[in-house]
C-alpha cells in the first residue's frame, strides 16, 4: 500500500503495518512531546511508519463532568508542535463540520469518530479539506456498510480515505472484533485496527468506560495475521491517571515489546 501521500511519513518502503499512536486526549505540551519522542524512538528502530495521535477535544463523553480538553486552539497548537519538533504527521478527531477546516490547519489526518461516521455533513467537510480522512467504523455497523462512508469521501473529491475498525457492540457493555471484516473493508480502503478501543467496556453504571488492556496483544496479533494495513493504539506513561480512556490504554513502557513481536509476525505473514 502506498502511503507516500502523507507528509513527513517515514519508513514507507519497509512493508510494515503503519501505526497511529499517542494519548487519547492532549493533556498538555510536555506529555504530548514525551509520548511522541518515546514512540518515535521505537518506530524508527523497527521501521514502522508512524502518525502521532491525539484528540484536541473529547465531545463524546458519558458524563458531563468528564474531561473534554484543555481548549481547542491550545491542543491543536500542541499537535502542530509535535509535528514540527519531530518531523512526523499527526491525526486528530473532529466532531462537528465546523471543526474540519480548523483542525486541517494543524494536522495531516482527520478522524471521524465511530458514533458519527454516518453524519454526511461531517464526513464531507473532512473530505473537502483534502486531508486523509480516517473513518472509524460505527460500533453498530457492518463492515459491508462502510463502503458508503468511503464513497462519501470520494464523492467529495477526495481519494484519501481509511477505515478503522474499533469493534462491534456485543450486548450492552462489551465490544468484539469480527476479523472477517478486515478483508471486507480492505476492498474499500486501507484498513486499520483500533486495538485499544476494541477492548473498551462501555456503558458502565459509574459513567466511566471500562476496558481490557490485558488483551491488547491478543487483538493486535490477530489483526496483523489477518493483513490489516495499520494499527491504532492509544498509549500513556500513566494510564491510571490519564484524563481520558485510561482503562483501555497501553502503558508506554509496554509498547516496544508489543511492536517488536508484531513486526516479527508481519515479516512471517509477508513471507507466506
Amino acid at each position: 500500500m502506498d502511503l507516500k501521500y502523507i507528509p513527513k511519513l517515514k519508513h514507507t518502503d519497509s512493508d510494515n503495518f503503519f501505526l497511529l499512536c499517542g494519548p487519547c486526549a492532549i493533556e498538555g505540551e510536555d506529555m504530548a512531546l514525551r509520548i511522541a519522542e518515546k514512540v518515535i524512538n521505537i518506530t524508527d528502530k523497527l521501521e514502522i511508519p508512524y502518525v502521532f495521535k491525539g484528540s484536541f477535544k473529547k465531545a463524546n463523553r458519558s458524563r458531563i463532568d468528564s474531561f473534554t480538553g484543555i481548549g481547542n486552539e491550545k491542543a491543536l497548537k500542541i499537535l502542530r508542535k509535535v509535528s514540527e519538533t519531530f518531523d512526523i504527521p499527526t491525526v486528530t478527531d473532529i466532531h462537528e463540520a465546523s471543526d474540519a477546516a480548523m483542525a486541517a490547519e494543524f494536522v495531516d489526518v482527520l478522524q471521524i469518530p465511530a458514533f458519527l461516521v454516518r453524519q454526511t455533513d461531517l464526513v464531507v467537510a473532512a473530505a473537502e479539506t483534502g486531508k486523509v480522512v480516517n473513518l472509524k467504523k460505527g460500533q453498530f455497523m457492518s463492515p459491508e456498510a462502510m463502503k458508503h462512508a468511503v464513497q462519501k469521501v470520494k464523492d467529495a473529491g477526495n481519494e484519501k480515505a481509511w477505515i478503522t475498525d474499533r469493534g462491534t457492540m456485543f450486548g450492552y457493555q462489551d465490544m468484539i472484533v469480527d476479523f472477517r471484516g478486515i478483508p471486507t473493508m480492505r476492498q474499500f480502503a486501507p484498513t486499520v485496527l483500533d486495538v485499544t478501543h476494541s477492548l473498551q467496556q462501555p456503558n458502565q453504571s459509574a459513567g466511566v468506560t471500562g476496558g481490557r488492556p490485558d488483551m491488547i496483544e491478543t487483538i493486535a496479533r490477530a489483526g496483523v495475521v489477518n493483513n490489516v494495513d495499520g494499527l491504532f493504539i492509544e498509549t500513556h506513561f500513566d494510564p491510571a491517571n490519564a484524563k481520558s480512556d485510561g482503562a483501555n490504554m497501553l502503558h508506554l513502557n509496554n509498547l516496544e515489546s508489543l511492536l517488536t513481536n508484531l513486526v516479527k509476525i508481519r515479516k512471517t505473514i509477508n513471507s507466506l
